[in-house]
């Protein structure tokens, strides 16, 4: 399989899987125009659709993708059932899409409904996780997130974050200002620095380097507790990571 990234918006990726053949799935189209330009480009021949949660900006190119495509298959939550949707997916459910199954992993926190799909490598996980960050909660709490970010981190290492933004940089300016002699941090926001003065991506990332880097995932980090600890004494991982979001909602 063949793993593409298609830019849109400001600062949004549509993933899209192509096989041998040419026949591919795409991942949150937000807008459909650069989706149609990049199949014609290509010469793909688009299957199916995976959504992940409601929001426009990952939903609002289906119906003109199904208008052009009429036997395209569109997975997602129940919350996308009237965003061109044509087949409700919950957790636990395995999706076959290209000769490749695909778990359907509930990640509540950014959206009640938000949905998560692997096959290894590749994680499609929207707005949950980025790579040093999380998504904001619109609607879910920090403990829903927290339980997410669990979720996905018990897949392997090797495993490619493939999330819906270009966020990196900012993550990282973020994580920096909380952790500022922490080494890993600081080495790698100058690399995505570097990265993106160049204007490349910095997507996708991987779950080895994310348990570095992203401290969502460092919430039980002796030096993250120390720092919290200048502040308030939180005992439990779910507050903690409470706390991180808040100062990034702030940052």
């Amino acid at each position: 399989m063949n793993l593409n990234s298609i830019p849109a918006f400001q600062d949004n990726y549509i993933w899209v899987l192509s096989d041998e053949q040419g026949k591919c799935l795409i991942v949150d189209p937000g807008e459909a125009a650069p989706v149609l330009k990049a199949i014609e480009e290509n010469a793909w021949q688009p299957v199916a659709i995976l959504l992940t949660h409601h929001h426009d900006d990952h939903t609002g190119g289906v119906k003109a993708l199904l208008a052009r495509y009429p036997d395209l298959i569109v997975y997602g939550p129940q919350e996308t059932a009237g965003k061109g949707t044509t087949k409700i997916v919950h957790e636990g459910d395995a999706v076959v899409i290209l000769g490749h199954e695909f778990s359907v992993i509930a990640t509540p926190g950014h959206t009640l409904g938000h949905l998560s799909y692997f096959s290894f490598p590749y994680l499609f996980c929207g707005d949950t996780m980025f790579s040093a960050g999380c998504g904001r909660l619109f609607e879910g709490t920090p403990a829903q997130m927290y339980q997410s970010f669990q979720k996905l981190n018990q897949l392997p290492e090797e495993t490619l974050i493939c999330c819906a933004h270009e966020y990196t940089l900012s993550n990282l300016t973020f994580s920096v200002a909380i952790l500022p002699e922490d080494m890993h941090l600081t080495q790698y926001y100058r690399e995505v620095k570097e990265l993106r003065a160049k204007n490349q991506k910095t997507l996708p990332s991987n779950l080895k380097k994310e348990r570095q880097i992203n401290l969502f995932l460092r919430v039980n980090d002796i030096d993250l507790i120390n720092k919290i600890n200048t502040e308030t004494t939180l005992q439990h991982p779910e507050e903690r990571f409470a706390w991180l979001r808040a100062k990034k909602d702030s940052f």
